[in-house]
């Protein structure tokens, strides 16, 4: 069975190729994937690859971590597994209150009465 690997510091103008061809040189590669944002498609500076065998990955974890890619240093370890997450969204906001009564012209010198 194969083993996922974190890539962390990628530089920006990384691709997928390059990703695999860099954990090529220490074995074969399932998959690489660079993690892009989804509204504007520009790299977020990590990604992950898949090696096809666990020896192979730790090799790569070891060669690889703290090394350089264009300048930018790289993280490299095993990557952990991804965190469900909670549907829904929002939630335990409460109410909107507070504010010393924004709108009445509190303390400070009548500040926003009458632009409301």
């Amino acid at each position: 069975m194969g083993s996922k690997i974190y890539v962390g510091g990628l530089p920006y103008a990384a691709t997928e190729q390059q990703l695999s061809d860099l954990f090529a040189q220490h074995g074969a590669v399932a998959s690489a994937r660079v993690i892009t944002d989804k509204f504007t498609g520009q790299s977020r500076g990590f990604g992950f690859v898949e090696m096809t065998a666990s020896e192979d990955a730790q090799k790569a974890i070891a060669a690889l971590n703290g090394t350089q890619m264009d300048g930018r240093t790289l993280t490299v370890n095993e990557a952990k597994p991804m965190e469900p997450r909670s549907g829904g969204g929002g939630g335990g906001r409460g109410g909107f209150g507070g504010g010393a009564g924004r709108n009445t012209g509190g303390g400070g010198g009548g500040g926003n009465r009458g632009r409301w």
